[in-house]
């Protein structure tokens, strides 16, 4: 048996840009990308704390240092430029694996530049 536990999630990002026109998925700033754990498409649940829009789609890594976070495709529709959202990523762990696993959090500040990198300790 395997659970789905959370492998990382990029705290408190501003969306920069939402672009409708483009083919589907997040763009995001490989720096944050790289302190998450996350790859390129690699799936994502994207959670909108303005509208409390919740999807899933993949990830495309953006310029490093950017801070993008661009919305593609039908995601655009789920959020607005400005808007606040948090990435999350999953796992799939045995029990045990589970038991001593611990998420990886991205905090941001600014204009979504690293705060700090953390583990989960509960």
């Amino acid at each position: 048996m395997k659970l789905t536990i959370l492998k990382a999630k990029i705290h408190t990002v501003k969306v920069t840009e939402a672009n409708v026109a483009y083919n589907g998925s997040i763009t995001i700033d490989a720096d944050l990308l790289d302190a998450a754990g996350i790859k390129k498409y690699e799936q994502v649940y994207i959670n909108n704390a303005v509208s409390g829009s919740r999807i899933m789609t993949y990830v495309l890594p953006g310029k490093r240092g950017s801070g993008e976070v661009c919305m593609n495709g039908g995601a655009a529709l789920h959020a607005t430029l400005g808007d606040t959202v948090h990435i999350l990523s999953f796992i799939q762990l045995s029990p045990e694996e589970a038991d001593t696993y611990q998420p990886t959090l991205v905090f941001t500040e600014g204009e979504n530049k690293i705060k700090s990198v953390e583990k989960y300790d509960y």
